[in-house]
């Protein structure tokens, strides 16, 4: 392969079945190659049996620790989970949380084997690992990830280091809060990619989409393909097949956007005009 790599993949399939048709039509008929499966939520169940026959879908574990449900019961991981098995819903407070309790670092690793074991207790082995609200970037949670990804033989993550300038160029909302974002981001990602290398674990060189979340449009996508640099990049997405016959909250909308994103054929086409090769996080390999 001499052209650039590209993942075109779909977080948070099992959310809901809306979410699991996306990803399900997306892959048949689109361009998707790869989601990644929330395994306590609504549509779980479903997923995992839609991933079944779908052999050239990679299918990565969605690691949840806020905003989400959890796998053990409240009483096993009180600290971490109200009385209805949910996190917090303020990713910053409960990484406070994860950073300074003991009690609650035991908790969550607890919890985060439990849904690993829940994906595995399927039949499927997760192509690779990622978490909700990239909260796997948490130096915490990071060490957690990396631990139990030994131990379940799952050597590929996410690294969400993103490129600001692309974003720029086709939005300049909140230009300050997304330069900040870009300046913690980056000081996450740097000292984890040097723990994956040390560890044998491997990740792409580029992923977009997270300072477009919310906003993601064609316009950028084709953009980002424009301008993919060499070696393995993935894009992300948050699609779900919500019709239009029935009212859509904001948030639903974009969700169905990005759907129709993904079965664009001016997305298909500029694939094909700058020969990207689309791959899956099965075939991720380690990069120099």
């Amino acid at each position: 392969m001499t052209g650039p790599r590209l993942i075109t993949h779909a977080d948070d399939f099992g959310l809901s079945a809306e979410v699991n048709a996306a990803v399900l039509e997306a892959h048949r008929s689109g361009v998707l190659t790869s989601c990644s499966l929330m395994v306590a939520e609504e549509g779980a169940s479903q997923a995992l049996t839609l991933a079944k026959t779908q052999p050239g879908l990679s299918v990565g574990i969605h690691l949840t620790a806020a905003m989400g449900r959890s796998v053990l019961p409240h009483q096993d991981i009180s600290s971490i989970t109200d009385g209805n098995g949910h996190f917090s819903g303020d990713p910053v407070s409960a990484g406070f949380r994860y950073f300074f309790s003991a009690r609650a670092k035991r908790e969550l690793r607890k919890e985060l084997s439990a849904q690993i074991e829940r994906f595995l207790s399927s039949g499927l082995q997760p192509t690779h690992m990622d978490s909700h609200l990239h909260l796997h970037v948490h130096p915490v949670i990071f060490e957690m990830v990396l631990e139990l990804g030994a131990k379940y033989g799952v050597h590929r993550l996410r690294v969400p280091h993103d490129s600001l300038r692309a974003s720029l160029r086709v939005n300049r909302d909140q230009l300050i809060r997304k330069a900040a974002l870009a300046l913690i981001f980056q000081c996450l990602t740097r000292p984890m990619k040097t723990k994956m290398r040390q560890r044998n674990f491997c990740h792409s060189r580029r992923v977009y989409g997270h300072f477009m979340t919310g906003k993601m449009t064609e316009e950028y996508v084709l953009e980002v393909l424009d301008q993919l640099p060499a070696g393995t990049s993935e894009i992300y997405f948050h699609p779900a097949l919500y019709e239009f016959s029935r009212p859509l909250s904001p948030q639903q909308l974009q969700c169905r956007r990005e759907y129709d994103i993904l079965m664009s054929e001016a997305f298909k086409r500029k694939i094909e005009e700058r020969e990207i090769h689309l791959i899956g996080y099965r075939e991720l390999e380690r990069e120099p």
